[in-house]
């Protein structure tokens, strides 16, 4: 196999470009990266580094406030950057020729690539993701791509939906086991949102002095800092202090989800406001399978107690179950028969 693959990279948050990576190193079929601020974050994976096509505003929302066809979701009038990038986008496809386009995600992006004449395989998220944009972009890939089990799916999703799912838990690998200290408390603030209120983690640290707070990510400083609460900012050994926690605290993205699933890790989780409720769904399918405590709210001071024996009470075997079967080298083949096999239709039909 010669053709390449390509993997477009979506930039809000950062399991889109871990998963890429991943699956990237493991495949015989090269791949290259197509995203927004890849610059000098893929290792030795090639990438095309996009401009950005975000309006400007620090706390963008994702609405353009634009009238625009029913199957695209964001599409602004006179945008430069996405000028730009559709024309970067549609020269690598016309100097490369990919076997394949894996979107992680963009509604438009796999529409430019079908207009393209690429195949693709749609990534798909968590949410209630089943309106007119989606189901287009569903429809018009080769296969669907959900980086979690079939178990963490919504129930109500379509069985046609389900039927042209490949089901990838724990794309990005893990660190191996290491020691781990039942008394911290780890609180994981991701990518995808603002900086965590410090003042929460003070209060929480405050109400069980007997633990060690330990807080990696974005956060304001309170005020007056309780000593057994540590703020680290932004580490590069996320990955080995989830490992070693007592607990884990942290939202619904599917980085931190993987990653408290494949050490077993008690979760406190505590999903955010994401569009088409990707963090709610997936926190309601971890609650209902006994695999996270999980609180819509932040938890009263009073209630951290409770809630800390409550998730050390779990049963690690559901993690297990929901690991099985993971790996990047699995959807790395997976994409590789996949290319095979849309070059004997392209083949047939020429």
């Amino acid at each position: 196999m010669t053709r390449p693959i390509g993997y477009y990279v979506h930039h809000h948050g950062d399991g889109h470009r871990q998963r890429a990576i991943a699956i990237a190193e493991s495949s015989r079929a090269p791949i290259t990266l197509l995203g927004t601020g890849l610059a000098g974050r893929t290792g030795p994976v090639p990438a095309i580094d996009l401009p950005d096509d975000r309006l400007g505003s620090a706390d963008f929302d994702g609405r353009d406030g634009c009238e625009r066809p029913s199957s695209l979701h964001y599409a602004p009038i006179h945008h430069e950057g996405l000028r730009q990038r559709v024309a970067m986008i549609s020269d690598w496809i016309a100097r490369s020729r990919p076997a394949l386009l894996v979107i992680d995600v963009s509604v438009e992006v796999a529409m430019l690539a079908r207009l393209a004449s690429v195949p693709t395989v749609y990534v798909r998220l968590s949410g209630r993701r089943f309106d007119r944009p989606h189901c287009d972009a569903f429809r018009g890939a080769a296969a669907l791509l959900a980086p979690f089990h079939a178990d963490l799916d919504a129930e109500r999703t379509p069985s046609a939906i389900r039927r042209k799912t490949f089901y990838a838990p724990q794309i990005v690998d893990t660190v191996a086991d290491a020691p781990i200290d039942e008394h911290v408390v780890l609180g994981v603030v991701g990518r995808g949102g603002g900086p965590s209120d410090g003042a929460w983690w003070a209060a929480a640290a405050r109400a069980v002095p007997d633990r060690i707070w330990r807080v990696i990510g974005p956060a304001t400083v309170p005020a007056d800092i309780p000593p057994n609460l540590e703020l680290r900012g932004w580490v590069d050994n996320a990955d080995a202090m989830i490992a070693r926690a007592g607990i884990v605290v942290g939202a619904a993205g599917d980085g931190l989800v993987s990653a408290v699933l494949a050490h077993r890790r008690p979760f406190i989780c505590i999903p955010e406001n994401r569009p088409f409720g990707e963090q709610v769904a997936k926190a309601e399918r971890l609650a209902a399978l006994g695999a996270a405590i999980v609180t819509r709210r932040w938890p009263e001071a009073e209630q951290w107690a409770a809630m800390l024996e409550r998730a050390r009470m779990l049963d690690p075997a559901v993690a297990e179950g929901l690991t099985q079967g993971g790996g990047p080298g699995r959807v790395a083949r997976w994409l590789e028969m996949l290319s095979d096999e849309t070059a004997k239709t392209r083949s047939r039909s020429a």
